[in-house]
């Protein structure tokens, strides 16, 4: 069993699939969560759903990276020093051709998906906003690791993510940080479902996608439980590894 009793972990990226799951999943297991998104209406029903004694939220819009720093502070002095930090928050550019590729729209997916994400660690591993044995699970993708056309920002800015998470585990290591990343493939979310409602359930890209994966469609509860394990004290010997949660797609 995984025991999460007490623990006060951030959830960045909260109100939906696999951020929200996440959450949920935390909470059973003991962890006091606080919740961070940019919806209000979902972060309230996902508290709701959690129940007040072991949920609250923060607003965010983790683009704007010169506020992650006030929330930040926001956050450990309303709730106490951070035990560990999820963040789940990212976005997909979809299919974008390189010849089509501009600065702007390379920069819209690096702000949530790198940039963002290194500014949260920035900030929650300063003195004084975390506890001893603080542990950092990201969301990444098996986009970083398998390269698909069209998808250039997309797999570089998760590749970015995991390059990172390499160079912080070495310099975070002395301190006691263990900090890691899971690299899911197709799962059940939104997502996935304006997935097939553009390109169809038979369609060849979904075929082709879900058939790499030879135990099946990932659940948010599969990528939940990994990201679970990986924030728990059974994980201390565990840093800076990109773990696939893909169902076998890394391997065919």
């Amino acid at each position: 069993m995984i025991d999460l009793k007490d623990k006060n972990i951030l959830v960045v990226g909260a109100s939906s699939g696999i951020g929200e799951k996440t959450a949920v999943v935390l909470a059973e297991q003991g962890a006091r969560v606080v919740l961070l998104a940019r919806r209000e209406s979902r972060l309230i029903e996902v508290c709701n759903t959690i129940g007040s004694d072991k949920a609250s939220y923060c607003l965010c819009d983790v683009s704007d990276i010169e506020s992650i720093e006030s929330v930040v502070k926001k956050i450990v002095s309303e709730h106490g020093k951070l035990d560990g930090m999820a963040y789940v928050a990212g976005i997909s550019d979809g299919d974008v051709p390189v010849k089509y590729l501009s600065y702007e729209r390379q920069l819209t997916t690096f702000k949530t998906n790198y940039f963002a994400f290194v500014e949260f660690v920035r900030q929650v591993t300063k003195r004084g906003n975390y506890n001893d044995g603080l542990r950092i699970v990201a969301v990444s993708s098996v986009a970083s690791l398998r390269g698909e056309k069209a998808h250039v920002a997309y797999s570089a800015s998760k590749s970015a993510m995991d390059s990172a998470i390499r160079c912080i585990a070495k310099e975070l290591g002395p301190k006691g940080i263990c900090i890691n990343s899971v690299a899911p493939s197709m799962v059940n979310t939104e997502m996935y479902q304006h997935f097939l409602e553009v390109q169809g359930e038979e369609s060849e890209a979904n075929m082709k996608a879900v058939g790499r994966q030879y135990l099946g469609l990932a659940e948010t509860s599969d990528v939940a439980n990994a990201i679970a394990f990986l924030l728990s004290p059974d994980a201390r010997f565990i840093t800076g590894i990109t773990l696939p949660v893909d169902g076998g797609f890394s391997t065919t």
